[in-house]
């Protein structure tokens, strides 16, 4: 059976190099070891163990063993980082880092004036993990990050989560578009055949607006632009490439500047946003929770009592 006590700290260090880097040989490079030695202590912690800890694909992938000993070895290593801060410890490390995981919108958006606050009070360092709420949850469950916004209320083992919010999507279109597609006819039949922009193809929300719009409408033949970044997102979607669904708070200026017009001023999607944070005693990362929750309070929608309106969007 499996225990965490006593694990060789050095073991650990080496697994937490080989998954962070992706490679026996990049992890070596990082600890200033050969590949073999990188080998011989992870066996060395599986044989402690008794499971298997990591796949050795390329990328490096994590069982669900080695998922438990990462999370171990990341809280660890931020408690002694805390510890070291507080006493004023000589030879202690640098600005702390907290691995974070948020989605593209909300990076775009709000997010970073909660990073900035928390970096003006205390001497600390951000790892920004981009990625959609399926993933920021893996993300968490790995130990990869200590923290994550995500559209799930559902905590993942061993973290706490608090609801920050709603953000407002609306469907969009430059006025050019909306002539040429979209004149003549009623939005719910006109509006499933048009062409339209989606972030990437894990992006639900487009086909969720459509399948609210125009029940029993098929969705996924009409023609797609994919654009993977939440600025150029909004920038093709004003270009006329398609149309979109765009948080208010990005789709404002384009409107007022007439690049932008709103489909269906009388539907919306809103999106519930949670921050989910390890269940850790760490400084760095109760002030970070602090912030994000004063940015969010003050850029979103207040959250629901319920968890409807879920979408996917990275």
């Amino acid at each position: 059976m499996m225990t965490t006590a006593g694990l060789p700290l050095d073991q650990v260090r080496t697994l937490l190099a080989a998954v962070d880097e992706g490679t026996f040989e990049a992890a070596a490079a990082r600890l200033h070891v050969t590949p073999s030695a990188v080998s011989q202590r992870i066996k060395a912690l599986e044989q402690r163990t008794g499971r298997v800890l990591l796949l050795r694909s390329k990328p490096v992938r994590l069982t669900p063993s080695g998922e438990v000993v990462v999370r171990f070895g990341r809280q660890l290593a931020r408690l002694e980082q805390d510890a070291a801060a507080e006493i004023g410890m000589s030879g202690a490390p640098g600005p702390t880092t907290l691995p974070v995981a948020v989605n593209s919108d909300s990076l775009a958006t709000w997010f970073l004036p909660a990073l900035a606050e928390t970096a003006r009070t205390l001497d600390v360092c951000f790892d920004l993990h981009r990625d959609d709420q399926d993933h920021t949850a893996l993300l968490l469950r790995q130990g990869r990050v200590m923290a994550a916004v995500t559209s799930s209320h559902e905590p993942v083992q061993g973290c706490s989560v608090r609801p920050l919010g709603r953000m407002t999507y609306r469907a969009y279109a430059a006025p050019a578009f909306a002539e040429r597609y979209l004149a003549g006819g009623p939005l719910a039949e006109l509006l499933p055949a048009a062409p339209m922009v989606v972030f990437d193809r894990k992006d639900d929300i487009q086909d969720g607006f459509l399948r609210r719009l125009a029940p029993g409408r098929p969705t996924g033949g009409q023609p797609r632009t994919y654009v993977p970044a939440s600025e150029s997102f909004v920038a093709a979607v004003a270009a006329g490439l398609g149309w979109g669904m765009v948080p208010e708070a990005q789709a404002e200026p384009h409107c007022s500047a007439g690049a932008l017009a709103d489909l269906a001023e009388d539907r919306a999607m809103d999106v519930p946003l949670y921050w989910q944070q390890w269940k850790l005693d760490s400084p760095p990362l109760a002030a970070l929770a602090a912030a994000v929750t004063r940015a969010a309070a003050a850029s979103l929608a207040p959250p629901l009592g319920g968890h409807a309106g879920r979408a996917r969007r990275s």
